[in-house]
């Protein structure tokens, strides 16, 4: 899910955006960093969760977090990369390649990144279907996929398994971090 966020002094609303999905606050001392040039961009909170916020607020995140001494830290984008092969695109070798050595550098090698391609390929295929992006596709739309009503109902994750899901593509996402991913 991606926020509309309210800034006030040390604090962040995170409007649920349903009634099924309540409002969070959060202060400025739980969360560990933000990204404000990520796509879309990105807060990590000291809990471990990453958390998506609008792109016309970036400015203001990036505001927010001068103001309450939050660090600002650029990560590679790892679901980036492994969601590449899904973009409505065409890859030459060479650009395949380098997707390869940026996933190998932080330890995903060919087999593993093989694996997280087919347990999300299926989720993946058909959420492009319908967005028909051509340029990238990262955490935010795999969650978005995988939990979200833009594919068929058999391909989403189900409520009970979404919190495993989660924590294991967050633990991916973190390989930037050095951190090995949850297996599951």
């Amino acid at each position: 899910m991606i926020h509309d966020p309210l800034f006030e002094g040390d604090l962040v609303l995170l409007p649920g955006g349903r009634a099924s999905v309540p409002d969070r606050v959060l202060s400025a001392a739980a969360l560990r960093e933000a990204d404000p040039d990520a796509a879309p961009p990105e807060i990590r909170t000291r809990a471990g969760e990453i958390l998506f916020v609008s792109s016309v607020h970036q400015a203001g995140l990036r505001r927010f977090c001068e103001a309450n001494d939050i660090p600002l830290r650029a990560r590679p984008d790892v679901w980036g990369d492994l969601l590449e092969p899904f973009l409505d695109t065409s890859f030459t070798h060479r650009e395949r390649m380098a997707n390869q050595e940026r996933l190998a550098a932080l330890g995903l090698g060919g087999d593993e990144t093989a694996r997280i391609r087919e347990r999300v390929g299926p989720l993946m295929t058909a959420y492009n279907s319908v967005h028909w992006d051509w340029n990238h596709l990262g955490l935010a739309d795999l969650l978005d996929a995988a939990f979200g009503s833009l594919v068929p109902e058999e391909l989403r994750i189900p409520p009970r398994e979404r919190d495993a899901f989660r924590a294991w593509a967050t633990g991916i996402a973190n390989r930037a971090d050095g951190e090995p991913p949850t297996a599951r």
